[in-house]
């Protein structure tokens, strides 16, 4: 017993590496699964085209799927990633991929994982002393994650002064504006960092009534300078210059009997936003947890449900590829491309006509 209990913790050490000491996974390890279609059945919370056309499908729960074009290769963590959950997937200037999971980061290079966890135990308070454009989730902690090019940093978050216990500042969301700013989505807030210096967007900040609750996940800066702040409860907020309103309900969007929280929606409300995205012609789309896609035009909004059949699945990501096409996935695994009119079903092989 003494015995097992040793090995035992030696495992679980082995597990937790600090950020200087990354664990590295080689070419020869990694034993991938192949198919024709997308096997996907847990949600896709992640979409990226790379700058060779190849898309990479990040799952809630299955891990990964490199798609080339023709074949569709998984990475799980038996296969070398640091967890199934994916939350975000990026490439850098050097082409390799960047896979943010549940547990800490991995990097993807010619067939190697090489993976980041996050040290909680060495914080950063001076954000500008750090530099890098790679920005990732930390997991629930309150910070984020940011990488030079050599070592992951965790940057702590000023918190508001009227901050309590219930208040989480796990990130939900990153944008990056027109002017360089890195806009960073927490459930409790929305923090701003200009290069120099980190502003907060609190419940204050962002004029929210007495019984509203922030609960932010999703954050978009458009074209025109705007911050579009999706909620889960309370709908959308947008900020243009000074101006701060709540969009939905400008818009009627919220529902007269609504307790503005994670309760289900009806139907014609936009209240529960867990995915932004602006297409190449100015369009703000939004993905609502219960009413589908919405499409403002900058007058109208138009409702879009998203399905093959009766049931209303969740958009967890909306995506623009390199094609400007639309991708939204779905928390049922499936992912669709809006062709203008309607969404066609993404990422199958469709039997032959003989």
């Amino acid at each position: 017993m003494i015995f097992l209990s040793l090995i035992l913790a030696l495992n679980l050490a082995c597990v937790e590496k600090k950020s200087n000491e990354n664990e590295t996974n080689k070419p020869e390890w990694v034993m991938t699964s192949k198919s024709d279609s997308l096997q996907f059945s847990s949600g896709i919370r992640a979409i990226f085209q790379d700058s060779k056309g190849n898309y990479w499908l990040g799952s809630h729960k299955e891990g990964i799927s490199f798609f080339d074009g023709k074949t569709f290769e998984y990475f799980t963590i038996s296969q070398g990633l640091a967890d199934n959950q994916i939350r975000s997937i990026q490439e850098d200037k050097k082409g390799r991929i960047w896979i943010g999971t549940a547990r800490g980061v991995s990097e993807y290079n010619n067939g190697t994982f090489t993976h980041y966890s996050t040290n909680i135990n060495q914080p950063e308070y001076d954000w500008s002393k750090t530099n890098g454009e790679l920005w990732f989730n930390a997991g629930e902690e309150d910070g984020i994650n940011r990488f030079d090019g050599i070592n992951m940093h965790y940057l702590i978050f000023p918190k508001p002064n009227n901050t309590t216990a219930d208040n989480s500042y796990g990130v939900t969301d990153i944008a990056k504006s027109k002017d360089g700013k890195v806009w960073i989505a927490t459930y409790a807030a929305l923090f701003n960092y200009d290069g120099k210096q980190v502003s907060i967007y609190d419940a204050e900040r962002l004029n929210l009534k007495r019984d509203e609750l922030l609960h932010i996940r999703s954050v978009l800066a458009d074209s025109k300078g705007r911050i579009w702040i999706g909620n889960n409860g309370i709908g959308v907020l947008l900020m243009d210059g000074s101006t701060i309103v709540n969009f939905s309900e400008k818009h009627h969007l919220i529902h007269p009997t609504s307790t503005r929280r994670g309760d289900k929606s009806k139907p014609g409300t936009l209240e529960h936003v867990f995915a932004m995205e602006e297409d190449a012609d100015g369009n703000i789309w939004f993905g609502d947890r219960d009413t589908g896609a919405w499409k403002y035009d900058g007058k109208t909004l138009t409702n879009y449900p998203i399905s093959d059949n009766l049931s209303n699945p969740m958009i967890w990501t909306i995506y623009k590829d390199n094609k400007n096409n639309l991708l939204f996935g779905m928390e049922d695994g499936k992912i669709f491309k809006f062709n203008g009119k309607t969404f066609e079903k993404q990422f199958i092989t469709l039997p032959s006509i003989k």
